[in-house]
């Protein structure tokens, strides 16, 4: 199939919500605003016995004596796991979020007249919108602390406070546990910050950046959980690990493409939303939830970001305003998305 002349065969645009990784430390509630006693949370290993509980051949779970014999191997591993000390009783998770402006700008391409046509359609869209949607959304992921994943699950109380850097006076509290991760909560605070982040979205500051700290009640000595590593050496052995959890300097941490995957969960455009009953999914050129292993933005739809991209890019109308917010989103994730001439 030849590629489509009117699209860029190189085409990539840079991220514009750029995170850090989120540094995990272990403090007190009622002290936590004293950076002096957060201290650094240190991965720990275990050796563990545990059950045979994988699927077992017909054979041997019909065979009570073989099941038996079966369920008597140990099933030892090695893992490393983190939690806070006896003394503390709330996780800080700290990070910093860089927010840049010039989406309507690729960082390579090579068809001139599709970079002017979708340079024209980009500037309509920030002059229409100012951003301000995509803004709130990514506000009020900051302010729901979203970011924490699993260690949200459970906590007492959830505090998020977020300074803008580059504007001394602007700061943000925000109490987490009260806001939803199903719907984009608003109020007077989630506005003044997504008004800073629309700001420069739509090309009225060059670059704002939030330091970020996240504060979770979650009970003494309880575990709570970094990023966990992909290990691509899948050959067994004595001394190798089941569970690899991610550091920074012996530093438990959680990766800045985790924190980055949370703040852009705003896609509740993908048609089935309101039949998925999953609530918002991740900015994704199809859609992927990878944990579901389903693409809620198939091409046979007409929903992918590819499809849109072409139509919104060369200046053809789109069927609806959340259309054109989806396929800003994805230029604000970034990625490369020439055409290649390769079937």
């Amino acid at each position: 199939m030849a590629k489509n002349s009117n699209i860029a065969s190189v085409l990539a645009f840079e991220k514009k919500l750029v995170p850090s990784d989120g540094f995990m430390y272990g403090t007190v509630w009622d002290k936590r605003n004293e950076k002096e006693i957060s201290l650094p949370l240190r991965l720990r290993e275990k050796s563990v016995r545990g059950t045979i509980s994988n699927r077992l051949k017909t054979t041997i779970k019909n065979d009570p004596v073989k099941l038996n014999t079966e369920v008597q191997k140990p099933n030892l591993q090695r893992i490393d796991s983190c939690a806070l000390e006896l003394d503390q009783d709330t996780l800080r998770l700290h990070f910093t979020l860089k927010v840049l402006s010039g989406v309507q700008k690729p960082s390579a391409c090579n068809n001139k007249s599709f970079n002017d046509s979708f340079s024209t359609a980009a500037q309509a869209y920030m002059a229409k919108t100012g951003f301000v949607e995509l803004a709130r959304r990514y506000a009020a992921n900051i302010a729901n602390a979203r970011f924490l994943w699993r260690n949200r699950i459970g906590a007492r109380r959830i505090e998020v406070r977020v300074k803008a850097l580059n504007h001394e006076s602007q700061q943000w509290v925000f109490d987490a546990a009260q806001l939803s991760l199903r719907e984009f909560n608003t109020n007077d605070d989630i506005d003044s910050l997504a008004t800073a982040i629309a700001k420069v979205l739509s090309g009225k500051q060059e670059v704002l950046i939030l330091e970020i700290n996240a504060f979770a009640l979650v009970g003494e000595a309880q575990e709570v959980y970094p990023s966990e590593e992909l290990v691509l050496d899948k050959t067994n052995g004595k001394n190798k690990k089941s569970r690899i959890l991610y550091h920074i300097n012996d530093i438990a941490a959680i990766h800045s493409q985790k924190i980055g995957n949370a703040l852009r969960t705003i896609d509740t455009w993908y048609p089935d939303y309101t039949t998925a009953g999953i609530g918002p999914i991740a900015v994704e050129p199809y859609g992927a939830v990878t944990n579901l292993g389903i693409a809620y933005r198939n091409p046979k739809n007409k929903a992918d970001f590819y499809t849109l991209f072409d139509r919104f890019s060369t200046e053809k109308h789109l069927d609806s305003l959340n259309d054109e917010h989806y396929v800003m989103a994805v230029l604000v994730r970034g990625g490369v998305f020439g055409e290649s001439g390769k079937e």
